[in-house]
């Protein structure tokens, strides 16, 4: 397996449960980088429609960060984003037929995080309160009412938020009055990297390997697979790729195409900060998530478009740290943190098996919803990798729609 993210570690994990031979290849310790580290922590069982949709495309341009809003895609980028920018053009037209695939995946990934842990000894790392959406601005009631009524025409559970909460929001930003949601059937984990550790730890238990080496390439041999690292070749009779916005040319050799971008998020921490619920608080004319976690809050933010392994903009931190304090939260500390998420132009993960001789399986591109799609996706990779019935139907993960 190439990659320790959040998905990478899951699918260790229910590949090692299984009595499966388990090499987990990574450059960096289990989810010490990318989104897998540095994620809001929450498990969005809400977010079953993909993202790209005409509404969407006819009023992008107020949520650019020239206007207020969390989406930046630098001057030099929109060139060579074109081919992917068209996909997501493409993909908004289609949001309808992609909503089933996504809610199929997203829908039990709280139910089926918290078997996982209960398997391992570590339910403590969830917390299933749900979290809630909030709204400070002119038109906040009119929003609420219409968060309520989409959660209510796509299933999803979604009840008005308690007035006590939504009174002391209001007062900690100044703002005369505040509307919101509370998603009961939502989650948070408390530590994200400990969730990765925990699931790595329990591969380890069951008989897996992990090591700290960096994949230079793949290639076919026969009806193996080569996996040429720092130190060596490897002939392999299996691999799943899980490497995030670095899949692409591990997959090509294999007749993949992966379109991924990088789409980048940034958060703050505030240690030792009290929390003014016990579940995340969205606050969504902000575009901002503050998540109760292990000793401390966390604050994320942002959709950059920006090369992978760009620096970090210091403008966007400064700016999430002025929101924080507006919204009352005087302590945002620390240097920060930015990260990239794997996205595909329709928002849709890549899962699926190689159109190849070799068993070559991939679990990429979850944009937003890695945390939240880590253990359905294991689940799927799995089921694939016995050649059994998958818990899902999966063929609209697969790669070879974007041939």
């Amino acid at each position: 397996m190439i990659g320790a993210g959040i998905v990478g570690c899951a699918t260790a994990w229910a590949l090692a449960r299984e009595g499966r031979k388990v090499l987990l290849i990574d450059r960096s310790e289990p989810a010490l980088g990318g989104a897998s580290y540095g994620n809001a922590g929450h498990i969005a069982t809400e977010q079953l429609q993909p993202l790209p949709c005409p509404a969407l495309l006819r009023s992008f341009w107020r949520e650019l960060t020239l206007f207020g809003g969390p989406l930046h895609v630098p001057a030099r980028r929109w060139l060579p984003l074109a081919p992917w920018i068209l996909g997501f053009a493409h993909a908004a037209f289609r949001q309808a037929r992609n909503t089933p695939a996504l809610a199929a995946l997203v829908r039990p990934a709280a139910r089926v995080l918290e078997g996982y842990l209960r398997e391992i000894g570590r339910r403590e790392l969830l917390c299933r309160n749900g979290h809630y959406s909030v709204w400070l601005g002119p038109r906040n009631h009119a929003q609420a009412a219409h968060a309520l009524r989409n959660a209510q025409a796509l299933g999803v559970r979604a009840v008005p938020a308690p007035a006590a909460l939504l009174q002391t929001l209001a007062a900690r930003a100044g703002a005369a009055n505040a509307a919101g949601c509370h998603f009961p059937d939502s989650a948070h984990v408390i530590d994200p990297r400990g969730l990765a550790n925990a699931l790595v730890e329990a591969a380890l238990a069951a008989g897996a390997r992990f090591a700290r080496t960096e994949v230079r390439e793949m290639f076919p041999l026969g009806d193996r697979i080569g996996i040429r690292t720092e130190e060596r070749v490897l002939s392999l009779p299996a691999a799943v790729v899980c490497a995030g916005v670095e899949s692409p040319p591990l997959l090509a050799r294999f007749g993949l195409r992966a379109p991924l971008t990088a789409e980048r998020g940034y958060h703050l921490e505030m240690p030792g900060e009290l929390p003014l619920a016990s579940a995340p608080v969205v606050y969504a004319d902000q575009s901002i998530v503050v998540t109760p976690m292990d000793g401390r809050l966390r604050a994320t933010s942002y959709l950059e478009f920006e090369r992978h392994g760009a620096p970090p903009d210091p403008r966007k931190l400064e700016r999430l740290r002025r929101r924080l304090r507006g919204l009352g939260y005087p302590r945002p500390a620390g240097q920060g943190w930015v990260g990239s998420r794997p996205t595909l132009p329709d928002y849709l993960p890549a899962i699926g098996r190689a159109p190849c001789r070799a068993e070559l399986f991939y679990a990429t591109g979850h944009q937003h919803l890695g945390l939240t799609l880590a253990a359905p996706t294991a689940e799927l990779i799995a089921a694939l990798v016995a050649h059994r019935e998958p818990p899902i139907e999966a063929g609209a993960f697969d790669l070879r729609r974007f041939a």
